[in-house]
């Protein structure tokens, strides 16, 4: 990891420890709601992986546990990995019982082909560098095994998509910081959206990385997009 990487990553840590105990009600708040029903797409959409009752997952930047709780309720042996201690703190406090470890998603403390299903929901545009990231996925994952990045994306319509950064750019981080008390994360926020590449250029470099039949889905007018890999 090079310095600026690990400059980023200490910062990205700090600023989700500070709003750890807050992020919950705000990304509710925030999206209206409709990232509990994102989400949940994304669990319906693994239920075949999930319904093997050997299935190894890893929920990857896990937060405080919401997807982390919905792999539980499949019946899965779920691990759930974040690198920000507080937030493994409020999985924990929900109610997960799986088992939870503090990493860095880039060098993850997993053997090689030991994992069936990665998912990372809104936590792979926080990585340090996207590239070793997926190279990482490759690396845990077993062959013919699935990775699901359920992230933050650009909207398809023109309209929508001006209405979508005035709210990024204008109320997001105004209310954000005044529930959280920390306006530079939700500074921070539409910022890492903007910058975050594309759905189709997620898909090439999931491609790029090595992943198969990678497909992606839209959500939301393209705001939030799922994207699918195989080992």
């Amino acid at each position: 990891m090079t310095a600026g990487e690990r400059d980023k990553a200490r910062w990205v840590r700090g600023m989700f420890g500070r709003i750890a105990n807050r992020y919950d009600l705000l990304n509710h708040l925030l999206s209206f709601n409709l990232d509990k029903r994102w989400r949940a797409r994304t669990v319906k959409s693994l239920s075949e992986v999930l319904a093997r009752p050997e299935a190894r997952v890893l929920d990857l930047c896990c937060g405080t546990g919401d997807v982390l709780l919905a792999l539980e309720n499949h019946g899965a042996r779920v691990l759930g990995s974040d690198f920000c201690h507080p937030m493994l703190l409020e999985a924990r406090r929900k109610g997960s019982n799986s088992s939870l470890f503090e990493a860095d998603a880039l060098t993850l403390p997993l053997k090689s082909d030991s994992l069936d299903l990665i998912t990372c929901a809104f936590g792979f545009r926080n990585l340090a560098n996207y590239e070793k990231g997926l190279k990482e996925l490759q690396r845990v994952l077993k062959p013919g095994g699935t990775a699901a990045i359920l992230e933050f994306s650009q909207p398809t319509n023109r309209l929508f998509g001006a209405l979508y950064r005035f709210f990024s750019v204008q109320v997001l981080p105004w209310v954000g910081g005044l529930v959280s008390g920390s306006h530079d994360a939700y500074s921070y926020l539409p910022e890492s959206i903007r910058t975050f590449p594309g759905a189709e250029d997620l898909a090439s470099r999931m491609q790029a990385a090595g992943f198969k039949q990678v497909r992606f889905e839209r959500m939301t007018g393209g705001a939030v997009a799922l994207h699918l890999g195989q080992k």
